[in-house]
């Protein structure tokens, strides 16, 4: 449908936590096809709606040639734990090595509100974890260790688009649907 301008590191969007669709309508498929597409244009592995600025429980993701979304996502995660590069849209350019749970297993629902389960090990383990912490107003630097998110904080206060102008957000006279869009 759209694509939307994604939030960067410092925009109080991306720490709050998302409310709970409770509406599977229009609206959320809209929503969902404006998240692929922003994505996919990126390209990012993955996207959550607070990304671009919409404060609801739902993410897409790409990996390995598979196109996917979730709503309202519950994880069980694996013991077992993988090192990995990992990296954000929101934090353009900046990647370190993160610890995640090797596999998930992610309960939600599609764009319908039908119930999906999804199974995932290594890269796409990593991405529904990655956003769903999104969900959760937390960003991968917050899941280093004190040296490593020193680092990070360090590039981020070096780099081109950190202290950038924010864009300017105007509400709309009309009444609009709960997502704000």
């Amino acid at each position: 449908m759209a694509i939307q301008p994604i939030r960067l590191f410092g925009d109080p969007v991306l720490r709050k936590p998302a409310v709970p669709v409770t509406d599977f309508d229009r609206e959320l498929r809209t929503l969902v096809s404006d998240l692929t597409d922003t994505m996919l244009d990126a390209p990012g592995a993955g996207l959550a709606a607070p990304q671009i600025g919409v404060g609801v429980r739902v993410f897409t993701w790409h990996v390995d040639g598979e196109l996917g979304h979730l709503v309202n996502p519950t994880l069980e995660l694996s013991a077992e734990e993988q090192e990995g590069i990992e990296g954000c849209l929101s934090l353009p350019e900046l990647t370190f090595e993160c610890r995640r749970a090797l596999s998930v297993v992610a309960h939600g629902f599609d764009m319908y509100g039908e119930p999906v389960t999804i199974n995932g090990s290594e890269l796409l383990a990593r991405a529904i974890q990655h956003e769903t912490d999104h969900l959760d107003g937390v960003l991968f630097i917050d899941r280093l260790d004190a040296a490593a998110r020193k680092a990070a904080m360090k590039e981020i206060r070096e780099s081109e688009w950190f202290g950038i102008e924010k864009p300017t957000v105007k509400v709309s006279p009309h009444p609009t649907g709960p997502f704000g869009i």
